[in-house]
């Protein structure tokens, strides 16, 4: 029970990350109720991806990443992409607790101790690089301590806020349609855990038909925690809610809030830092060969480097990542499925009926994805 409890922390944990505070002010630019009908789509397709990828991962008899099944399953030009959405995927994913994670650092710490933001950003880097160095026994386990946490921290954040929620907020509908697109990447991005799946195997190693059931479970906690998350800021603050949430729930309703919700970002942050950036690690260690020690350094330095060049717009981050990385990823992991279902090395514990019909369709829609954010970064770089 403790592994299954330790797999579905890690997952749900890695999950709930820093895209959690931009979903309130995206909800602000189009509105509660289309943002409730995005998670149901976009949580049912996920779902079946994740799905898809547990399978693959236990078709396969070796502990890989996404461009070792790529390599197995495709060709190498397929693993050469998976290498570069991979590594740009979960660098962009660390720039951005860095960023966020930082200002809830700052924000916490600097009106006590001083400073400014660029070393407090420097501190939660440095922290989570130490960590990250030790690998998954230790993360896994704060992961499964400090989920329970963040719940508490998030009932607590809801029950000081429910008084001043506005409920009309919540079921006015005026959507805006230049913003329509705008939820996409940002929830595609908030809810996908497909990294960290290849480390349920490795958890679950003695259990692997547990795996099915954490991945749904694992994806339901985290979209029901962020539907509340929502209602808690944007049904408090409404069209002014700031693009990371906390800022303008502390103005809306000051007082301890701001504590409480600022040591809630760190915490969120904080911990999938710690699992992605191990995800990463071990990237470059199995399937690059690369020593562990350098393994650690490619991982953790390059996102760093570019907050240092700049790059900080997160809502643009975690955008980009969730409709260009992950589209491109899940297309290739839907063709990895089918092939997987022929040339697999094992037995799964788990077999999912997918017909190449409905993969398909899936395909095209992300591929759809990509080409649409792709074309908005040509006519405004929104990075920076």
């Amino acid at each position: 029970m403790y592994k299954k409890l330790l797999a579905l922390s890690t997952f749900s944990g890695t999950i709930i990350g820093v895209g959690l505070f931009g979903l309130p002010y995206v909800t602000a630019q189009i509105g509660f109720i289309p943002m409730i009908f995005y998670f149901l789509f976009l949580g049912i397709v996920m779902l079946f991806i994740q799905l898809m990828y547990g399978e693959i991962s236990l078709r396969t008899t070796a502990l890989h990443r996404l461009p070792g099944y790529s390599r197995i399953y495709l060709n190498r030009s397929a693993e050469a992409i998976t290498y570069t959405t991979t590594i740009v995927g979960l660098t962009g994913s660390l720039l951005a607790y860095i960023v966020i994670g930082g200002e809830f650092l700052t924000s916490l710490l600097m009106p006590i101790l001083g400073g400014n933001n660029f070393i407090y950003s420097a501190i939660f880097f440095i922290a989570g690089s130490l960590l990250i160095y030790f690998g998954s026994g230790p993360v896994s386990k704060t992961e499964f301590f400090s989920l329970g946490l963040f719940f508490i921290i998030l009932i607590i954040l809801f029950l000081k806020a429910s008084s001043a929620i506005d409920w009309q907020y919540l079921t006015t509908v005026n959507v805006d349609l230049k913003n329509f697109f705008l939820p996409y990447g940002v929830i595609l991005f908030s809810i996908s855990g497909m990294a960290i799946i290849p480390e349920l195997k490795e958890i679950l190693h003695d259990d692997e038909k547990s795996i099915k059931n954490i991945i749904i479970t694992g994806l339901i906690i985290p979209i029901v925690t962020y539907l509340i998350f929502i209602i808690t800021i944007y049904g408090v603050t409404g069209s002014n809610t700031t693009p990371e949430g906390m800022t303008g729930l502390n103005l809306a309703l000051g007082g301890g809030i701001a504590a409480i919700g600022f040591v809630f970002g760190i915490i969120t942050t904080f911990t999938s830092f710690l699992t992605l950036g191990i995800t990463l690690k071990k990237e470059f260690h199995y399937d690059w060969g690369l020593p562990g020690w350098l393994s650690w350094i490619a991982a953790c330095v390059p996102a760093f480097a570019l907050y240092m060049a700049g790059f900080k717009n997160f809502i643009g981050i975690i955008g980009f990542i969730g409709s260009v990385t992950l589209g491109i990823d899940i297309t290739i992991i839907s063709l990895i499925y089918l092939k997987s279902k022929t040339a697999g090395q094992r037995v799964p514990a788990y077999s999912m009926k997918i017909s190449k019909k409905f993969v398909t369709v899936l395909t095209t829609l992300f591929i759809i994805g990509v080409i649409f954010e792709i074309s908005k970064i040509i006519f405004s770089i929104n990075l920076i």
